[in-house]
């Protein structure tokens, strides 16, 4: 096989001087691992990587051919780690270029967390009314069906009904919002605590 593939270009290079004055010419393996040198490509080769070379058989350009699924994953996952380390790098200055100590950090972070702490009090205090007020409508309620055990109670009033549901559905939507504020400072200082040990590692304070 080596036999032939030195055959092959040995008769590309000895060939009548009309034939290798052609400007360039295509190398390339083909699938039986044989080199390839030609000026045109055969079209079950045509999708494989191949080399231009001129009439001395120096490679002066490279076409690539179809990639394999292994090759676009690795190609994939390449790109995927180069964004991720630019990304990084440019938290990191960004983070160098906003703090100049852990203290500074660490205030930053506790007034972030001090605003959410107070939505979540706001929040707290409307569902301590909102509760009273559910209360009460539940009382009132207890004298009309559906929710009287008074088989024979009159129908509870339209507006009351509306008033109840919409309380109810009120104060489920409020207990949300308040478990997300909850959610959101946590979030907060973990990632204040992230950019902590990240800047010590920056500056060296481990």
């Amino acid at each position: 096989m080596r036999k032939l593939a030195t055959i092959s270009v040995l008769a590309l290079f000895l060939a009548p001087a009309s034939w290798a004055d052609k400007p360039r010419y295509y190398k390339y393996v083909d699938e039986n691992g044989n080199i390839v040198i030609g000026d045109r490509i055969p079209v079950e080769d045509s999708e494989r990587k191949k080399f231009v070379v001129n009439q001395h058989g120096v490679e002066i350009a490279r076409i690539d051919g179809r990639k394999t699924a292994e090759e676009l994953a690795a190609e994939q996952r390449a790109a995927e780690e180069q964004e991720a380390l630019e990304l990084r790098l440019r938290a990191d200055r960004a983070l160098l270029n906003t703090y100049l100590t852990i203290e500074e950090i660490m205030m930053h972070r506790d007034r972030r967390v001090e605003l959410w702490q107070a939505q979540a009090r706001v929040t707290e205090l409307y569902l301590r009314n909102l509760e009273r007020r559910l209360d009460m409508l539940q009382k009132r309620s207890r004298n009309f069906s559906p929710y009287s055990e008074d088989m024979d109670a009159p129908m509870i009033d339209s507006d009351l009904l509306a008033d109840l549901q919409e309380t109810e559905a009120t104060i489920v939507k409020h207990n949300a919002n308040l478990e997300n504020y909850k959610h959101e400072e946590e979030q907060i200082r973990a990632r204040f605590d992230g950019d902590i040990e990240r800047f010590k590692h920056l500056k060296g304070l481990e």
